[in-house]
């Protein structure tokens, strides 16, 4: 059994789930995927929420896991909605927060990936991309914030955008590239 077959990416959303899915498997790595809700505490930092949901689901299971916690971060508003962004999309939306953004429209998305009980410490993958927000919502595909925000070096909105190309571009994509690569090449030099 690889390494990648011994984790268990725990998620509540089948949009994550989907994309990462397609990440492990443009390496030709198995994933396993349990659909649950982890516990989530309330922190600004993405890594001590990825941490605490990743003990959860490793306590739940009882087997390697790792969970993905990402956050909008908005230049104009001081980095809201960040580690609250799933939140604020419930209550506000996309119209909402586009009514907040001024004419900086810079922002980054940021995600954490925390692996838990594959090894004897705790493992935390990042990704960041930088971007803009765009004027209005604009593609069908992807979730949450993708379709107003427009990746550094695209045109596109992440809505606008296959999963594939998504994957290329998003924050998500390169913690999880992260993961896949100390999986199979930097862990066999600890």
């Amino acid at each position: 059994m690889s390494p990648g077959e011994k984790l268990t990416f725990v998620t509540s959303n089948r949009h994550k789930a989907r994309e990462i899915k397609a990440l492990f498997r443009s390496q030709n790595v198995k994933l396993n995927i349990h659909f649950a809700k982890t516990m989530e505490i309330q922190s600004e930092n993405l890594a001590e929420i990825a941490l605490f949901s990743s003990i959860d689901a490793y306590n739940y299971l009882r087997r390697p896991v790792f969970v993905e916690d990402a956050g909008l971060f908005v230049e104009e508003l001081n980095g809201f909605p960040g580690p609250y962004s799933s939140y604020v999309y419930s209550t506000l939306g996309l119209d909402g927060l586009l009514r907040l953004v001024g004419k900086n429209r810079k922002a980054v998305f940021k995600s954490v990936v925390c692996v838990y009980g594959l090894v004897d410490r705790p493992l935390l993958f990042t990704g960041n991309v930088s971007g803009v927000i765009a004027p209005k919502p604009r593609g069908k595909h992807g979730f949450g914030y993708d379709p107003i925000f427009i990746p550094s070096g695209s045109g596109k909105t992440l809505a606008e955008m296959s999963v594939a190309e998504k994957n290329r571009f998003s924050h998500r994509g390169r913690a999880v590239r992260k993961l896949l690569r100390w999986l199979y090449k930097d862990r066999r030099k600890i």
